[in-house]
C-alpha cells in the first residue's frame, strides 16, 4: 500500500500580498515560510518517508528540503504538479483579479471542470497533467511518498483521486492532505489538515478578500 502525503508549500510574500503567482519558478519562501518548512521537517521526521518530491516551483522545493534532509533523501523535482496557471490574472493582486479567479474556482466546484481562467487553465487541464504525475511517483511504491505542491492543485487533484466525492477544504501553508491506496485500487482519505481560510488566499480555497 502507498501513503501519499500531499503538502502545500510554505508562505511567500505573494501569499501575504494576495498576488496570483502560479507561473514557475515563482517566488521563494519568506521568513515565515522558511520557519513553516523547518517545522514541517520536524513534524514528519518521526514518520516513515521513502521518497520526497516537489513541483518545479522554488517555494515547493524549499518546503520539501527540510523533510528530505530529515530522512537523508534528495528532493526529486516532478513536472506537472505545479499550480493551476492563472493566465491573464498572473501577477495580479487586485480585487477584480481575485474575484475573477474565485468565480471560475467556484464554477469548478459546481461541476464545470472545463471552465478556464482567463487565458489560463481549466480544472481539467490541471488534472490532465497532475494525475499522471501522481500515478508515476506512486506506482509500485510500498511506503510513503511526500509530494510538495500548491493549494488549488492539491484540492483539484485530491478531489479527483477520491472520486469527486470528498468535500475538500482550504489548504493552509504546509498543510497536509494524506491519502492511502494505489493507482490501480484507488485512494481513500486518511487526513486533511484544517485551518481557518485566510482571506485573499483564493488559490488554496480562501475567500477572495477580507
Amino acid at each position: 500500500m502507498t501513503r501519499l502525503v500531499l503538502v502545500r508549500h510554505g508562505q511567500t510574500d505573494s501569499n501575504v500580498g494576495r498576488v496570483l503567482d502560479s507561473a514557475p519558478p515563482g517566488p521563494p519562501l519568506n521568513a515565515l515560510g522558511r520557519s513553516q518548512a523547518a517545522a514541517l521537517g520536524e513534524r514528519l521526521a518521526a514518520e516513515r518517508v521513502d521518497v520526497v518530491h516537489a513541483s518545479v516551483a522554488t517555494r515547493a522545493q524549499q518546503t520539501a528540503a527540510p523533510v528530505a534532509a530529515a530522512h537523508g533523501l534528495p528532493v526529486e523535482v516532478v513536472e506537472g504538479v505545479h499550480e493551476v496557471f492563472c493566465g491573464d490574472l498572473e501577477g495580479r493582486g487586485d480585487e477584480d483579479a481575485r474575484r475573477q479567479f474565485d468565480a471560475v474556482y467556484d464554477t469548478w466546484w459546481t461541476g464545470d471542470l472545463q471552465a478556464h481562467l482567463p487565458g489560463g487553465e481549466s480544472a481539467l487541464d490541471l488534472r490532465a497533467r497532475f494525475l499522471p504525475a501522481v500515478d508515476a511517483v506512486t506506482r509500485g511504491v510500498d511506503g510513503t511518498v511526500v509530494l510538495v505542491s500548491h493549494g488549488a492543485a492539491i484540492r483539484l487533484a485530491a478531489a479527483a483521486l477520491l472520486g469527486d466525492t470528498a468535500e475538500t477544504q482550504y489548504v493552509p501553508n504546509t498543510g497536509l492532505v494524506v491519502l492511502t491506496g494505489s493507482p490501480d485500487e484507488g485512494w481513500v482519505l486518511e487526513h486533511w489538515d484544517a485551518a481557518p481560510a485566510r482571506p485573499g488566499d483564493v488559490t488554496a480555497g480562501g475567500p477572495p478578500s477580507a
